[in-house]
């Protein structure tokens, strides 16, 4: 549907998230039924969410992305807090082992590395473990990373109140003060320039290069954490519903708005053409004259008409990267 241009590639993205949930609701399944056996166990002694995040939770998966994710549960009452972090911790390591194995399509990885202290943070917390976290050492990043979050998969309760936990600290009530909007800037020129691969064109880097994806979700998730508390059509993970309410709510321009997801939707579908020319995930435009006439042959364009793809995509990312300095900067 995507190649034959009959779906559109935000409701790709949407889909890939949905299988995605298919998936880890499933798996997280098998993997408890799997621990509790090995360990001998007749009932689950903790309840367990997993929290979409990224473009996971944004419903904007790609062909080869990961799924970032947080992992969290809340012990049934009367259980030992120990057993069931130990329990926990193995369904979510089964979790990973399970879906990283070879088979017929490729592997899905888990990666939780957004989680609380990254990699050196426990791999599973509690309710209240994230909540004395977040109230003692929550950063401005950390905040804007639970833009993202959705917790969609495994028990219905911990969802919940995971999802009310965090709004809080994603939806600011009066905002982002001065310091934090200074220091959400100061991340983003660090990322533009320490995160781009050495050799890599910038303006030709579908996630981190001028215009590009990274330029025009940080711009929406700006106005998100500034506004969001006031504005409920905010409060939504995806970045084309953001970007609509922001212009809806006169945060930004009809005409900024329209050139940003123009971008996007520009941007995302070169990224997945790229992935599905290539083979293999990639955040950058291929150099090589053959996998690049085989992006524009996957996105419509005639055959000979490959320099009129690469210059449309500049066209669009110029636009972007100049409502991108207007309204982020």
């Amino acid at each position: 549907g995507d190649v034959l241009g009959l779906t559109d590639v935000a409701d790709v993205g949407a889909a890939l998230s949905r299988i995605t949930d298919a998936t880890l609701e499933a798996t997280l399944e098998v993997a408890g039924r799997r621990v509790r056996r090995q360990k001998d166990m007749e009932e689950p002694p903790t309840r367990i969410a997993i929290v979409a995040m990224g473009r996971y939770g944004g419903f904007e998966l790609s062909y080869g992305s990961d799924a970032d994710v947080l992992f969290v549960h809340q012990p049934v009452e009367g259980a030992d807090p120990h057993v069931a972090s130990t329990y926990a911790t193995a369904v979510a390591n089964e979790v990973r082992n399970l879906l990283a194995q070879a088979g017929p399509d490729p592997s899905l990885v888990v990666d939780a590395d957004l989680r609380p202290e990254g990699k050196q943070g426990a791999l599973v917390r509690t309710l209240d473990s994230y909540a004395a976290y977040y109230a003692r050492w929550s950063k401005v990043w950390e905040a804007q990373a639970l833009l993202r979050a959705d917790a969609v998969v495994g028990d219905v309760d911990v969802r919940r109140r995971f999802t009310e936990l965090i709004d809080p600290l994603r939806y600011p009530a009066g905002g982002l003060s001065e310091d934090d909007v200074i220091e959400v800037r100061r991340i983003k020129a660090r990322v533009d320039t320490e995160r781009l691969p050495k050799g890599a064109d910038p303006q030709l880097h579908l996630k981190l290069g001028r215009g590009g994806l990274a330029d025009i979700e940080w711009t929406i998730q700006l106005l998100q954490m500034r506004h969001a508390a006031e504005i409920e059509g905010l409060r939504t993970p995806r970045t084309l519903a953001a970007a609509s309410a922001a212009a809806e709510a006169g945060l930004l321009d009809p005409d900024d708005a329209r050139v940003l997801s123009e971008a996007w939707r520009t941007v995302s579908r070169v990224r997945n053409a790229a992935t599905l020319a290539r083979g293999k995930p990639t955040d950058q435009l291929p150099r090589e004259a053959q996998e690049r006439a085989a992006v524009a042959s996957i996105l419509g364009y005639p055959a000979g008409c490959t320099d009129e793809m690469v210059n449309d995509y500049l066209r669009t990312t110029r636009r972007a990267r100049l409502v991108v300095d207007r309204v982020f900067w």
